[in-house]
């Protein structure tokens, strides 16, 4: 076969060589050790956990080595390409805060080594298919479908091996003379891979998350171009990973089946091949049995549901850290106040089967972080959810600030911060009692405790009760009820000998907290006073005595 003459008969208006474009995409000028990742994700509109997953990997092993990440967008499959989608993960991504150095964005491209949208970049990878070509090691095919679904027939009758290979694939050694009269006919054609391989030989290889690896050789002549002229991904990220400078790709482990012709496709374009990372999937527990996580049936693994419900970016991407790293939990617990970029990521801490994914785990990841943010910052998040999610929770903070401001200050600081809610859609209940119009007494008053002693010591608070007292002075004036109600005001004498009491303060406590906040349980009593205010409290307490009958 004549491949020069073959390749000039496909590609007649490809000029440029490979030479053009190692001129045109140089090695990039980087510090030593600089790992260059990317994201290449399809414009498919649905943007997923295992998305976030490789994006964090990616974003942690460029930026803590010195190295640029960048996203590429591999739209060659138009039939999937949902309009808008770019938009979507884009702004999906920077919300987890996956911030891209270069590569495609909402307004276009930027970066040295663009483009970054493969459908744009269809004139360099023909430069390469016609290399191929010439080197003997691509061929065109001119199969219709009605022909492919008869060799699939044949394959399935005879118990073979599914594909085209072998004597299954009629065009790889076609003359010449039954080429050209196929292209002068006008037929459409795609572009095959010629591939060497064979089933019977294993090919080693090592995985940076998987480790050592025995790979069945690839003998498939893949698809490398479609009629249109548009790359196949295999195609399209073998020549895309090489120009950009990719050194590292991380990418889920279903694609470990395409490795054998990924790293076929690499040696026969001269390239070098990247390092690759395959991350195991993200499981979930079906009754006793472990699966992966699925788009129809489980809503969490949509980014979407995340954000929807409440948790801050900061738990979703520390979770994740506790189950790409093992070692992150030790290091957060020795470390409760260090901002996350200090740690340091490893893929040699990541699990090569997989992760189980525990929203329990996520809550109280979440609980943690939330409870180490300050005020300004849990009130700027939960504005910035309520605002698209719980338009009324919005207006209610956002009409006084200060206010909100003063309730989500009650318990924050100190060695042990309060650990009230793990998500923003607890916040509403949480706080609403500070509301006039959203205050309702939930609570009733437990039956064992006598009606005349709630009078009794919210007729005693009235009495005593200054907004402008210490915690200490509140707090005694409250055991000075407990005290003359028959109450005790110490509790390890109540401990000691509980028959001698009518009930302890905490029972005071209780009395003056439903009034005043509507249940049983809440934060601290004298916080929430404080940012009542006087007025509001006393107020609450009188209705409650109106309610008991006592006014």
């Amino acid at each position: 076969m004549d491949t020069k003459l073959l390749a000039d008969l496909l590609f007649p208006n490809v000029t440029k060589t490979p030479d053009d474009m190692e001129a045109l995409f140089p090695e990039r000028n980087l510090p030593e050790g600089a790992i260059v990742s990317r994201m290449a994700p399809s414009p498919t509109g649905f943007v997923h956990l295992g998305n976030l997953v490789q994006g964090l990997t990616s974003e942690r092993l460029c930026h803590q080595s010195g190295g640029p990440l960048f996203l590429r967008v591999e739209d060659t499959d138009a039939k999937r390409e949902v309009p808008g989608a770019v938009s979507v993960l884009i702004e999906a991504l920077r919300h987890y805060n996956i911030l891209f150095d270069e590569g495609a964005t909402i307004d276009g491209d930027a970066g040295d080594y663009g483009p970054y949208r493969q459908r744009q970049r269809v004139d360099i990878y023909h430069v390469y298919a016609k290399q191929l070509v010439l080197q003997g090691e691509a061929y065109p095919c001119f199969c219709t479908e009605e022909e492919l679904a008869a060799i699939h027939e044949q394959q399935s009758a005879e118990k073979a091996n599914f594909g085209y290979f072998g004597k299954w694939a009629i065009w790889r050694d076609r003359p010449i003379e039954d080429i050209r009269a196929e292209l002068d006919a006008g037929h459409p054609w795609v572009l095959r891979f010629r591939s060497t391989g064979s089933i019977e030989h294993k090919i080693p290889f090592n995985d940076l998350i998987k480790g050592h690896l025995e790979l069945t050789e690839n003998d498939i002549d893949h698809v490398l171009l479609k009629s249109d002229g548009i790359p196949t991904y295999h195609f399209a990220h073998a020549v895309d990973d090489h120009l950009m400078r990719t050194t590292h790709v991380v990418r889920g482990d279903e694609w470990l089946p395409s490795l054998p012709f990924h790293l076929q496709l690499f040696r026969s374009l001269g390239f070098k091949p990247p390092k690759y990372l395959h991350i195991g999937p993200l499981m979930k527990m079906d009754g006793d049995s472990k699966r992966k996580l699925s788009k129809r049936k489980d809503p969490e693994l949509a980014l979407t549901y995340y954000r929807a419900s409440g948790f801050p970016v900061q738990s979703v991407y520390e979770y994740l850290m506790t189950v790409l790293n093992s070692n992150f939990e030790d290091w957060r617990r020795a470390n409760p106040d260090a901002p996350i970029d200090d740690f340091k990521f490893s893929y040699k801490k990541m699990n090569p089967a997989g992760a189980l994914f525990d929203e329990m785990k996520l809550r109280d990841v979440s609980k943690n972080v939330i409870s180490r943010m300050d005020a300004d910052r849990v009130l700027a998040e939960v504005l910035d959810f309520a605002k698209d999610y719980d338009v009324e929770l919005y207006d209610h903070l956002a009409a006084d600030k200060t206010y909100a401001r003063s309730i989500l200050a009650i318990g924050r600081g100190g060695k042990k911060p309060r650990k009230d809610f793990a998500v923003f859609t607890d916040v509403r209940p949480y706080l609403d009692f500070f509301y006039d119009d959203w205050f309702r007494v939930t609570d009733e008053y437990p039956e064992n405790f006598a009606k005349s002693d709630v009078v009794a010591a919210l007729n005693g608070f009235l009495d005593t009760f200054d907004i402008a007292d210490d915690i200490n002075v509140w707090f005694d004036k409250i055991k000075a009820i407990a005290d003359k109600l028959g109450y005790a005001s110490d509790m390890k004498a109540f401990r000691e000998n509980p028959e001698a009491y009518r009930g302890n303060v905490a029972d005071i406590s209780m009395f003056l907290r439903i009034a005043v906040t509507g249940r049983q349980n809440s934060p601290d009593m004298y916080a929430v006073m404080q940012v009542l205010g006087a007025e509001r409290v006393k107020t609450r307490v009188r209705a409650m005595l109106g309610k008991l009958g006592a006014l």
